[in-house]
C-alpha cells in the first residue's frame, strides 16, 4: 500500500498543519493496522471490534464533537480525512465507522441536551459502545415521510413499533438514534440494548463492505424513556436533514479512498506486467484506462474537499453534498472496473484487493441516498435559484 499522492498535501486537502497530522496518523494507521486484516474481515463478514475501539483511543470517534464533551473539535474536513485515508484499506470497516462516529455520534451531539450527552458521548466516543442510526424500513428507503414506525406516549415512556432495515452496525451496535412518527410527525429518540422490546435480527449478509454487520432493528412494544426523546416532538426531520450532508460528503470521501487505491494498483500493475515483450502500458488501451481514472479521481477530490469546506453545524450545502456523492460513487466503482480490466485475471481473484474494493464501491451508489436521490435534489435546487 502506497502512501498519500502528493495532491493530498496540497491546502485544499490539508488546510492547516492540524489536518495534515491528522492524514498522517490516519494513513499511518491503516498502513500498520487495517490494511493486514481487511481481507480477513471480509471473508468472516464480521466488524474487528477490537480495532474499531483503537480509534476511540486515537480520538477518531468523536471527531467532530467539540474538546469540552471529549472530542477532537474538528471540521467537516477533517471527517473526509479520515473516511479518505480509512476506505483505502478497508471500506468496509469504514462504513461501520462512518455509522457510528457520522451517523451516531455527530447527530446525536448536535441534537441531544445535556443530560443526554453525559450520559452516552463517553462510551461511544472511546469506543466502548458501538452506535447507529435507524431510518430505513422493509417498505421505505429514500421515501423518509412513508416511514410507518411509530411512537406513543404513555405516562413517562414512548412506545414504539416497527421494523428498521439495512442498518449498519446493527448487530454489534449497543445504542441507535432512531426515527420513528410520533402523531404523524417524525421524531427521534435513543434506543440502548437495555430498552424492553427492542432486538436486533440475525445478520443480513451482502455483496461488499462485508467488514461491517448489517440487521433489522426490531422495535415491539419497545418501552423508551421519555428521557430519550432528541430534541422536540415532531423535530426528527430537522435532524435529518442537517446530518445528511456531512453523511453524504464522507461517503464521497470513501469513494475517493477506493478510488486513490485502485489507481495506486492499476499503475504499478500496468509498470509491471510484460506482454508482447513490453510493459503493459505501453499499449494505448491500457494508457486510456489509466488517464481516465486518474482524471476522474481528482475530479472527484477537488468536488470533496472543496464542498467539505461550505459543510458545518452552522454552514449548509445540500447542493454541493448531492454533486459531491454523485459524482464520486459511480467513478470509485468505475476505476475499481479499469483496475479490474487492467490486471485481468488476477483482478478478479480475491488475491488481490480490487475484486474486493469492485464490490465495496457498488454500495455508495446505494447507502445515504441513491444516485437517483441526488439528481433529484439538485434538480429541485437548481430550480429553486435559477427560475423564479
Amino acid at each position: 500500500m502506497s502512501t498519500a499522492p502528493a495532491s493530498d498535501l496540497h491546502p485544499l486537502y490539508a488546510p492547516t498543519a492540524e489536518h495534515q497530522m491528522l492524514r498522517e496518523m490516519v494513513a499511518d494507521f491503516t498502513r500498520n493496522e487495517v490494511e493486514p486484516q481487511a481481507e480477513r474481515f471480509d471473508q468472516a463478514q464480521v466488524l474487528n471490534v477490537d480495532l474499531f475501539r483503537k480509534l476511540g483511543e486515537l480520538g477518531l470517534h468523536g471527531i467532530t464533537v467539540p474538546e469540552q464533551w471529549g472530542g477532537a473539535g474538528m471540521d467537516t474536513t477533517a471527517a473526509v480525512i479520515v473516511h479518505h485515508e480509512l476506505s483505502k484499506s478497508d471500506p468496509g470497516f469504514c462504513l461501520a465507522y462512518l455509522a457510528h462516529a457520522m451517523l451516531f455520534v455527530n447527530n446525536f451531539f448536535h441534537c441531544s441536551n445535556d443530560e443526554q450527552k453525559a450520559r452516552y458521548l463517553a462510551p461511544v466516543i472511546s469506543g466502548e459502545w458501538v452506535g447507529g442510526m435507524g431510518m430505513t424500513e422493509p417498505g421505505y428507503g429514500t421515501d423518509v415521510l412513508g416511514m410507518t414506525t411509530t411512537a406513543v406516549r404513555q405516562g413517562d415512556r414512548y412506545v414504539l413499533n416497527g421494523t428498521k432495515t439495512y442498518i449498519t452496525n446493527g448487530p454489534d451496535g449497543h445504542v441507535f438514534l432512531v426515527y420513528a412518527k410520533l402523531d404523524g410527525k417524525i421524531t427521534a429518540f435513543l434506543v440502548d440494548r437495555t430498552c424492553p422490546g427492542f432486538r436486533a435480527s440475525q445478520p443480513i449478509h451482502k455483496m461488499g463492505m462485508r467488514a461491517s454487520t448489517m440487521s433489522e432493528l426490531i422495535f415491539e412494544d419497545c418501552e423508551i424513556p421519555t428521557s430519550n426523546l432528541l430534541g422536540q416532538e415532531g423535530s426528527g426531520m430537522l435532524h435529518m436533514m442537517r446530518n445528511l450532508e456531512i453523511e453524504r460528503l464522507t461517503l464521497a470521501a470513501m469513494s475517493l479512498g477506493i478510488a486513490d487505491r485502485c489507481l495506486d494498483i492499476m499503475v504499478k500493475h500496468g509498470a509491471e506486467r510484460v506482454a508482447f515483450g513490453q510493459p503493459i502500458n505501453r499499449f494505448g488501451q491500457i494508457q486510456r484506462y489509466i488517464g481516465e481514472s486518474y482524471a476522474m479521481t481528482e475530479a472527484a477530490r477537488t468536488l470533496v474537499y472543496t464542498v467539505a469546506l461550505d459543510v458545518g453545524p452552522d454552514r449548509h450545502n445540500r447542493l454541493g453534498s448531492d454533486a459531491a456523492k454523485l459524482f464520486a460513487g459511480p467513478m470509485a466503482k468505475q476505476v475499481a472496473d479499469n483496475a479490474m480490466q487492467v490486471m485481468g485475471g488476477s483482478g478478479y481473484c480475491t488475491e488481490y484487493p480490487v475484486e474486493r474494493l469492485f464490490r465495496d464501491a457498488k454500495l455508495i451508489e446505494i447507502g445515504g441516498g441513491t444516485l437517483e436521490s441526488h439528481q433529484k435534489n439538485i434538480t429541485k435546487d437548481l430550480t429553486r435559484v435559477l427560475v423564479r
